[in-house]
Parts: C-alpha cells; structure tokens; sequence
C-alpha cells in the first residue's frame, strides 16, 4: 500500500506547504497538528485536497524518527486503499445515535477480516465509543485503533477534525481497506505482574468517576498503598512506576490513577467495572519490550508499508524522564513509514486502556 508522510513547521500555511511537498492526489489524508492551528490546518488541507477525505487531531506527534510540540504531520493515502470517514458528534451522552452512519461507511470499503481498520481519534467517552464501534465492526472482522486527545490548552475545549471542520465532543474517524495486503493491530504494555503480587476484586466502583472505591471489601487506596508499600498520598504520583491493571484472560489493560478521594477511592483514566480482576503492576525492561514488539512485528508484517501508532502521555513523560523517546521514535521509524500521535488514552479493539502504546501497521 502506497503511504505519505510529510512533516511542516511555522505558522499554518507554512506548515501545511512543506508536510504536504510531493503529496499528490491522496483519497485519504490523516493529520496531527499543534492546537492553536488545527482550523487552519484542516481548513487549508481541505482547501488544497478538496476531494480527499480527512480526519485530524491535536498533540505531540511523530514522524519518521522527529518529535515535535510544534511540528505538523500529514498521511496521506492513496487509490491503492479503500477507504471512508465519518464524525460521531455528541459522544459523551449518545454515540450509539450514529450507530447507522458507522455501518454504512464500514460496508463502503467492503472490510476483510485480515485487510481492515477504523483509526480514530475521540475528545470522550472512550468506553462507550469502543462499545458503539464494537457494535458494527466486531462482526465483520474490522479492527481498531484509537486515541484520546491530549494536549489541549487549559481553559479550552477537546477537538477533533473531520473534513476540513474542527468538532467539539466528538469522534473522527477513516475506515482503511488495504487492497495490496494487510493491515494488523498492536498494543505493547512495558508493565507487568509483580512478580509478589496477588489478584484483587473491585468489590465497589462508581462508573460516573472511573473511581474504584473498593477492592476486596476495603478501600482501594488501602490495599494499593499495603501491597506496593508507600503513603497513600503518594499514589497518583507513582503512576509511572506502578500503575493498575484489568485482568481480561491472559492479558492485562491498564488503569492510570489520575486522584485520591478522601474516602479512599481511586480515580482512573480507564473505568473499572464491578467485580473487574484488577492487579497492581510494575515497570518492566522497556527497552527489550519495544525491541521485542519490532521484532514481532517485523516477523509477521514482511512488507511494512506504514505503522501509524499511538503512544500514552505517560509513557511519553516516563520515556521523556529517562531520555529515551528520541531512541524509541527512531526505533519504530525502523519500521518503515511512521507517523504517530502523543494520546491521553488509547483504544484497541473492543478495550480502552491507558499508558499504552497501540498502531496499526500496513502490508
């Protein structure tokens, strides 16, 4: 499949002149951009490819081994794949109302089961997002990989951009049927079981605030701050080294604690269900993590044509710490084309995780 990755900086029409130099008739372009330039990006793009499709979002992004705040990155992507787009508007109260909409654009690409993927890029509400996409795309074989925008100015609200518009509250997305080979989803989590650790059961939740008030009958900052041994008025902050995970067979989606109630409550950026099996995790080797998810996907994608990925805040700030995410953008540079987004949450088929990393790689 053919794949376009430019890159531009400066004000918007400047940005959107040099990251799209030699792009030429794209039927999909894909954009990540700073904020304070996303109308005038989408507008501009719009303007320039007025038969193209687009999505957008917002945030630190990367592309082909550069990282930047300031830097903006367009996809582009061409006859060689099929491909739709649509916006859900108003996600925090009523998504599954664009259910019908989300069905027609999916049986447009005529979706295989190997070959397809919904990329998108959401404001809120990620569950039940996940749940709405799940609905139509489970049953065809579609996969899906997602974010959650980051990076937004205080004061200011969520966007997301479809077709040359900026959307509050909302979702964008593209449908993408590889026509030369496939397309295949994944999520790579640098944490793990401890090794001492034990299985523990939200015994009392409060869905409206992603809170788990209880696991095991007592009050979850209790056993979280017993187990890993510190204050529980050091918890949020030990999020980078041992985060919260949901059990769901043999893997495990995480949990990032974002505040302590006074109750003892843990709030999270990924919701925890009643009687959810929930373990508390620890910081693996993250460099032979990101070389073992290569060289998985280097073993199963032989011609890797372009990965699009999104990576969590706090693996950005957690790599960012230790001086690495220059070493890490290069190394999923070495993948092939790349071009990638900084999320504050991530979805993977039918989960909605945090501190993850999740891409879609093309054949």
């Amino acid at each position: 499949m053919k794949s376009f990755v430019g890159i531009g900086k400066g004000n918007p029409q400047s940005a959107v002149s040099a990251a799209t130099q030699g792009l030429t008739s794209p039927s999909l372009i894909i954009f990540m951009s700073p904020y304070e330039a996303a109308a005038d990006v989408a507008a501009l793009l719009k303007e320039k490819y007025p038969e193209a499709l687009s999505i957008g979002t917002i945030g630190t992004s990367l592309a082909n081994g550069s990282v930047g705040d300031g830097q903006l990155v367009v996809v582009g992507l061409f006859q060689d794949a099929n491909v739709s787009a649509g916006v859900i508007e108003n996600v925090s109260s009523c998504p599954i109302a664009a259910i019908g909409e989300l069905e027609k654009n999916i049986n447009k690409v005529s979706p295989g089961r190997d070959n397809t993927v919904c990329i998108e890029f959401c404001t809120c509400a990620e569950e039940m997002l996940v749940t709405t996409f799940q609905a139509v795309i489970e049953k065809k074989g579609v996969q899906l990989a997602g974010g959650t925008v980051f990076g937004v100015p205080e004061g200011k609200p969520s966007i997301v951009a479809y077709n040359g518009k900026i959307y509050e509250n909302a979702c964008a997305y593209a449908v993408i049927k590889n026509t030369t080979g496939r397309v295949k989803v994944y999520k790579e989590n640098i944490y793990q079981k401890r090794a001492d650790g034990v299985a523990h059961f939200a015994t009392k939740v409060d869905v409206s605030k992603k809170a788990v008030v209880e696991l095991d009958g007592r009050p979850a900052a209790e056993v979280y701050s017993k187990e890993i041994g510190i204050p529980k008025d050091k918890i949020v902050d030990n999020v980078l080294l041992n985060p919260m995970g949901r059990a769901v067979g043999d893997q495990v989606f995480i949990a990032s604690m974002n505040k302590l109630e006074a109750d003892g409550s843990l709030q999270n950026y990924k919701r925890i269900n009643k009687n959810d099996c929930m373990y508390f995790l620890e910081l693996g080797d993250y460099e032979e993590s990101e070389i073992r998810t290569r060289d998985n996907i280097k073993s199963e994608m032989k011609h890797i044509s372009l990965v699009l990925s999104i990576d969590c805040i706090y693996r950005y700030l957690l790599y960012d710490q230790k001086g690495y995410f220059g070493t890490y953008a290069k190394g999923m540079a070495s993948l092939g084309n790349h071009a990638g987004i900084v999320g504050g949450g991530e979805q993977f088929n039918n989960q909605h995780v945090n501190q993850t990393m999740v891409c879609a790689v093309f054949e």
